[in-house]
């Protein structure tokens, strides 16, 4: 429909041309009279031809433009109906011409219905997404000094995830490309998924999704490649998901510090720490890792009391 719109608008150029250059080859070929009225007609008609041309050869919206050469048509195939009415010697030219102008215009209206339904059907998911929350592009990357087989194999099993992504509370495989995630999300929320490999290069890459109905839609990519030292993997990570309450929830999430961008450049952090030390290093202001989350909001450093570090140790 792109490429046809392209064509009515070539079209409408060529005309709207003719009839402001040559309008007088084009009311004889048109079997018009050569009164003042014509020639008002034959001059405003090329003006509106040019309109057409400039919307359909850079506007976006190739519909619309499609369905103001259809009223064009219509106003035109009217007139050539009402010089018909008077009969002359040129009737015979105008009742040809008035049959291209019908063919024409019968290849607008079709370009433009289709038109218009292609244009419904694409932004269609555009708004579903809008209205169902924000959607995030997350990238990431860091360099760890395992052999690349040994962080794929890490990463492959999903059940690994929990330990170094922080808002993961667990990975359970249910099949050998299909799992199931549970994870925190803020204000003490937690969200259930069922996710599947999409695609897998061993030793490479991974590709995931979530699949059927969740609260946050999900899918991520993860490349492993030999880092210039021959002895470390450069590990590259892009998550895509939406954020529930759109860009209110982002803003609120960003502002008790769970900004995405932050998020997973700590999880590779951790990452990095798992697989090159054993554990993820943890600083005396938070002993228990990310379970130090639900029980300390981000604050300046100040030493824990004795209440809370009972209660952490419990956690």
């Amino acid at each position: 429909m792109q490429r046809q719109g392209r064509r009515l608008g070539w079209l409408s150029l060529g005309l709207g041309v003719a009839q402001l250059t040559a309008p007088h080859t084009v009311r004889w070929i048109s079997g018009v009279d050569d009164s003042a009225r014509s020639r008002a007609v034959v001059s405003v008609v090329g003006v509106r031809e040019l309109v057409h041309a400039a919307g359909l050869l850079t506007g976006r919206r190739k519909g619309v433009w499609a369905w103001t050469r259809v009223v064009g048509d219509a106003m035109d195939l009217t007139a050539l109906g009402m010089a018909i009415a008077h009969r002359g010697g040129r009737r015979r030219r105008l009742v040809g011409v008035t049959g291209a102008v019908a063919g024409i215009a019968a290849v607008d209206l079709l370009t433009a219905v289709h038109a218009t339904r292609a244009e419904h059907t694409s932004s269609a998911p555009a708004a579903r997404s809008a209205r169902k929350g924000e959607s995030v592009e997350l990238t990431a990357t860091t360099t760890i000094r395992k052999p690349a087989p040994d962080v794929f194999a890490f990463w492959r099993d999903l059940e690994n995830l929990p330990t170094f992504m922080a808002h993961l509370e667990q990975v359970r495989r249910t099949g050998d490309r299909t799992s199931h995630w549970s994870a925190s999300a803020p204000f003490g929320k937690d969200v259930e998924w069922d996710a599947e490999i999409a695609e897998e290069t061993p030793g490479e890459r991974i590709a995931w999704r979530s699949t059927g109905k969740t609260a946050v839609p999900n899918a991520g990519t993860v490349w492993f490649t030999p880092a210039p030292d021959g002895e470390s993997t450069e590990v590259n990570v892009a998550l895509a998901y939406e954020i529930p309450g759109g860009a209110v929830g982002k803003a609120v999430a960003k502002y008790f510090g769970e900004e995405p961008h932050q998020q997973l450049d700590d999880d590779l952090r951790r990452l990095k720490q798992v697989l090159e030390t054993g554990e993820v290093v943890r600083s005396d202001g938070a002993p228990w890792g990310k379970r130090a989350r639900k029980e300390f909001p981000q604050r300046p450093a100040q030493p824990l009391s004795d209440a809370e570090l009972e209660k952490g140790a419990d956690a």
